[in-house]
């Protein structure tokens, strides 16, 4: 984390509220902005230091020493000029194996904020980032995800399969994924996959708030009673709903569920992309799933959807800055 000193307060409810903006020019990072309550009444009369430092896009500070309440995550909307929200498939995984904490640092290294996975639970219920009901595809490995124990999945080669060069590459844990993304940086678009129990969604929500990530994480899951039990559970989470077809009325499902962002396939938002004009409307995110051409890049960004999707961050993120 790059940190700077800042000394801009301003009154907020008795306390001290804080705006950071870093401009870490330098290092290829872009302005962060973001608001949040100190963590102790600031007074009057006597000057205060405030540390502010940046991941990616996500900012943090301290006053006088002492951590700042983050700010509520949410998913805005895109701004008019603002570029696309760029989402790495399973990290880069067009260039390293899927759902490996090596995918989620080439998506990084190119400059790309948003990590999306994959999630479900172990035999002994450790949630592992694997996107397939079995380990048979991506592994060195035999059987069903929840058939086998956190040390029998812990013992895997995930790297294998995709080229030699990343030969022990594990399959991570979620607790695994959440500490280095908190340590190097990153957000995660976090899916969870098929049907989960209440306690099984429980655990997941404590690994997040273990690794002190609520702020840096949205939930999405095709499984609607997933994000009922997401939301009874951290209210505070956003939530996101995956569709391979659109539904009949996505605003009113939006609005049923809590959603903060609506993801779509493209070729279900293709039938009907005034959808994005609605859902924005009602305050509702549109990230599309998984587009990897240009001239799909091109359609979704006039459309107005607010982020993608993709296996291909690092080429995505480059046609988005070469884009007059």
């Amino acid at each position: 984390m790059t940190m700077c000193h800042l000394s801009i307060l301003e009154p907020e409810n008795g306390r001290c509220g804080l705006r950071a903006a870093l401009l870490l020019s330098a290092l290829g990072v872009t302005t962060v902005a973001l608001t949040a309550s100190a963590p102790a009444s600031a007074g009057t009369g006597r000057d205060l230091r405030v540390d502010a430092g940046a991941h990616g896009t996500t900012a943090r500070w301290l006053v006088d020493g002492l951590r700042a309440a983050a700010p509520a995550p949410g998913v805005p909307l895109r701004g008019p000029g603002a570029p696309l929200t760029v989402y790495a498939h399973r990290g880069a995984s067009s260039a390293a194996p899927e759902n490996t904490l090596l995918a989620d640092e080439v998506a990084r290294r190119s400059g790309v904020e948003w990590i999306e996975n994959d999630v479900q639970p172990s035999k002994d219920g450790v949630p592992y980032v694997l996107h397939d009901e079995t380990v048979n595809r991506t592994t060195s490995g035999t059987g069903r995800i929840r058939d086998l124990t956190a040390a029998q999945l812990d013992a895997l080669d995930a790297g294998s399969w995709f080229a030699p060069a990343f030969a022990g590459a594990r399959v991570p844990s979620l607790a695994a994924q959440l500490d280095d993304l908190h340590a190097r940086g990153g957000s995660l678009l976090l899916e969870i996959k098929g049907p989960h129990s209440r306690d099984e969604v429980a655990r997941v929500v404590k690994d997040i708030r273990d690794h002190d990530m609520a702020g840096r994480v949205l939930v999405q899951s095709f499984d609607a009673d997933a994000l009922r039990l997401t939301r009874e559970l951290a209210p505070d989470l956003p939530l996101a709903l995956l569709r391979s077809e659109l539904d009949a009325d996505p605003v009113a499902v939006a609005g049923e569920l809590g959603l903060s962002a609506y993801h779509p396939s493209d070729s279900a938002l293709a039938s009907r992309p005034e959808i994005v004009t609605a859902l924005h409307a009602a305050g509702v995110a549109v990230n599309v799933w998984t587009v990897d051409a240009a001239t799909r890049w091109k359609a979704l960004d006039a459309a107005g959807v607010d982020g993608i999707i993709t296996n291909h961050p690092a080429e995505l993120a480059g046609w988005l800055s070469a884009r007059p």
